[in-house]
Order: C-alpha cells, then structure tokens, then sequence
C-alpha cells in the first residue's frame, strides 16, 4: 500500500481520525471560506456521519504528513430507518434515490474530496483514487453515488455547466433523479463562476469550448462519472453540486493502470 515516500490508509485512529477532519476545515473552511457561519474552535469540520461505524475515512500521507482525505458513506440501516431511505446514505435526506438501487448494485456515497493546496500538483489525488476504489472493491462496492462541486451559488451558472457538462455526452442514460428547487439561494450570487461573455456565448447554442469546474472535468474523464441530474443546491456549503454516478466496472483502462502503477494491490473485480 506505500512507496517510498506516499501511502493511503483507511483512518483508524483518533488521530488519522483528526487528520481528516482538520484537512478538511483548512480546504472548506480556511481557503474557499465555505465554514465561515459554522463556529468550530478547533478548526475541525465534522457531521453526524463522521462518526458511523459504516462510514470510512482513507487519507493519504507524504511520509508522516497528512495531506488527502475522502470520507465513503456505507450503506446503514439505521440511517435508512430513522430518515425513511432505502440504504442510509446522505444523498438520501436531498433526493429520491429509489430507482437507483438494484439487488445486485452497492451503492456507496464519496464525499468531502479534500487535497492540500500545496499539494495538488502532486500524486496525493491519484493516491487518493487509487485507495478509495481498492478499498470500495474490498467491501463489494459496484457504484458511487456522488456529487461534483460547481464552484458557485449561482444557478444560472450552476445549470450552464450542466448544460455543458451535457454536450460532452457526460449524462447517464440510465438513471435520472429529480431536484428540489433551490430556494434558499440568494438572488445575488457571491461567486459567479461564468463571465457575461461567456454566457452571452452559451445563450447563442455556443457550448464547446466553454469551461466547466475542475470537479466534474476531473470525475467524468478520469472516472467515468456520468451525471443523473440538474444542479442540486448544497445548503451546508451554500454552493451548487451536480449529482452523478460511477459505475466501478466501467472505470476507464488508463485510470486502473494508473492506480495500479502506484499501488500494485489494486485490483478491478472479477
């Protein structure tokens, strides 16, 4: 599971525990400024998931640095009881997810992606990957149900790169979900993520060569991410995430050789 310097390792300490957590509250909380409204004086960003024996925390580390974490939300039966869903996971309080599950899928949630700015031009995220999908093969996982941030409140913007994420030919053609409408969001959006120009160019049908968020570019191209719905309004972190879905089995060749090429563990199913 490591190299000489890099290795991922599914948290089980309360301080790898910690490590996650305060990863998280410096990309949330210190450098996007998403946590401002939420007091933690210990600089730790934590939910009422965090803490389920269903839920995994894999973090990377540079040698004794910790430096990536995701959180994978299991299936919980409680959950799923005490909010009236089919298996337990977060998505399940925002969307009806029902059509989704099937006896042979296992549906696991990823979520809370973090990388340390300073180490973003390194191998942390494929590390990252790399032992989310080892460990999500280990426990029978055959989809995640995820979401991309859009990098705005804007729903104007937030649709436009639906809309362009759609021309790339990046929607399911299996499964779509329906949103609420998102009304809490201010009708003036603190971080647009289009210019003008860039939208007076969408609204003439111009959609190629627009940008879209690191996020869904990043999931779609290196995971085969293909997205099930409109742009869902996130109120915990006032922004806009488009909701998707990774097939395991479907995962793109040169993504696999690359995860085994750091790790030579990981392995695709059988």
């Amino acid at each position: 599971m490591s190299c000489r310097q890099w290795r991922w390792r599914v948290a089980t300490t309360q301080r790898e525990m910690d490590d996650a957590a305060r990863i998280r509250w410096s990309v949330f909380g210190g450098e996007l400024g998403l946590l401002s409204g939420k007091a933690s004086p210990s600089r730790r960003e934590v939910t009422c998931f965090d803490t389920l024996d269903t839920t995994l925390h894999v973090n990377v580390y540079a040698g004794s640095e910790a430096v990536a974490t995701v959180r994978l939300l299991l299936p919980n039966a409680e959950v799923a009881a005490n909010a009236g869903g089919m298996v337990g996971l977060d998505m399940e309080q925002r969307l009806d997810l029902s059509g989704l599950f099937g006896p042979e899928r296992v549906f696991a949630e990823p979520s809370r992606f973090c990388v340390l700015p300073q180490w973003r031009r390194s191998e942390a995220l494929a590390w990252l990957q790399a032992g989310l999908y080892a460990e999500s093969r280990r426990r029978g996982v055959t989809h995640w149900l995820g979401s991309a941030n859009l990098e705005t409140d804007s729903h104007e913007d937030a649709r436009l790169s639906s809309q362009v994420a759609a021309s790339k030919g990046w929607v399911s053609p299996h499964w779509r979900v329906a949103v609420p409408h998102p009304w809490q969001v201010s009708s003036q959006p603190r971080s647009p993520f289009y210019t003008a120009a860039e939208r007076a160019q969408a609204e003439q049908g111009k959609l190629e060569g627009l940008r879209l968020p690191k996020a869904p570019l990043l999931f779609a191209k290196k995971l085969g991410a293909r997205f099930i719905a409109e742009p869902l309004y996130d109120a915990y972190f006032d922004w806009f995430t488009l909701p998707l879905v990774v097939t395991l089995d479907e995962m793109p060749a040169a993504t696999l050789a690359r995860f085994q090429a750091l790790d030579p563990s990981v392995r695709p199913a059988v």
